[in-house]
């Protein structure tokens, strides 16, 4: 697509500097030209595969022999849709919208409440309803990723408030439930580096890149940890229950703590602690 984007630029600017003359005509052309060779390829690359060989040679000889070969549009269409039919897009769209409203319904008393405190003219009242709303973050940060887990497992969506259901499953694997925490808040904090500034929209893409770079492992913790809880019957030695749970406090508490500070460096100032992309937001920042 960078042919496009570069034709495209030297098209808009030869319009507002010359007008609809030939040379701009002309320019046009090639950007509408240089447009379809660019779908064309990407479709041809797809349909052979999708791999990454296959977008880097075109193979223009075998696919001129495919198109005299005919029902080239016939064989796509079919295999597109029983890709998507495996796919499960409406079943997955609808899991990961009942995780986003069950992770809001934990989130918003307590962002509401850190978000709304600078704002306060009082500044006692503001520093109370601050440590007030950092203290709930902290303990809503210790069961969200793990309920949202559960409802991935079970697909109901009154799962994610069994607080009891997740306490056991803490007891039964408390060292990897720690660890999953740990991954999930560490690699979440990187990204709120990106907001301070706000990113050109030629670079928006690129916050996507690092979002699916950190929280991936983090994601997979979490289910490694949960699938830990569920092999076993038993919960573990007392010992390692009771350092796992006291593992939890200072994480959450720093993590919350970060939090707060983000309000006061992000680009979108307070309203950017809702983009809390650690549990909720399939993108990292809204405002992109």
């Amino acid at each position: 697509m960078l042919p496009v984007r570069m034709f495209s630029s030297l098209w808009n600017s030869s319009y507002l500097l010359n007008g609809d003359v030939g040379q701009t005509r002309a320019l046009r052309f090639i950007l509408f030209l240089s447009a379809f060779l660019a779908i064309t390829h990407i479709a041809w690359a797809t349909f052979r595969g999708g791999k990454f060989r296959h977008f880097c040679w075109p193979a223009p000889i075998a696919f001129w022999k495919r198109v005299r070969k005919g029902k080239l549009y016939d064989e796509a269409s079919y295999r597109l849709l029983a890709f998507a039919d495996r796919l499960q897009i409406g079943h997955l769209f609808s899991l990961g919208w009942r995780g986003f409203l069950g992770a809001s319904i934990y989130l918003f008393l307590p962002v509401s409440m850190m978000a709304l405190a600078p704002s306060l003219e009082k500044q006692g009242l503001a520093a109370i309803i601050a440590l007030v709303g950092g203290f709930a973050l902290s303990i809503v940060l210790v069961y969200v990723p793990f309920a949202q887990s559960e409802l991935a497992v079970s697909h109901q969506f009154g799962s994610q408030f069994n607080l009891r259901q997740i306490r056991q499953q803490f007891k039964r694997a408390p060292i990897a439930h720690w660890f999953a925490l740990l991954l999930t808040l560490t690699l979440a904090l990187p990204l709120y580096i990106l907001k301070a500034e706000l990113i050109p929209r030629e670079a928006a893409w690129l916050p996507s890149l690092v979002f699916v770079a950190f929280m991936l492992p983090a994601r997979l913790a979490v289910g490694w940890a949960v699938g830990r809880a569920k092999r076993r019957e038993e919960p573990r030695f007392f010992l390692s229950r009771w350092l796992a749970w006291f593992g939890l406090a200072p994480i959450a508490i720093i993590y919350a703590l970060i939090v707060y500070g983000t309000q006061f460096t992000s680009w979108y100032g307070s309203p950017s602690l809702y983009e809390q992309h650690a549990f909720l937001l399939p993108v990292p920042f809204l405002g992109y």
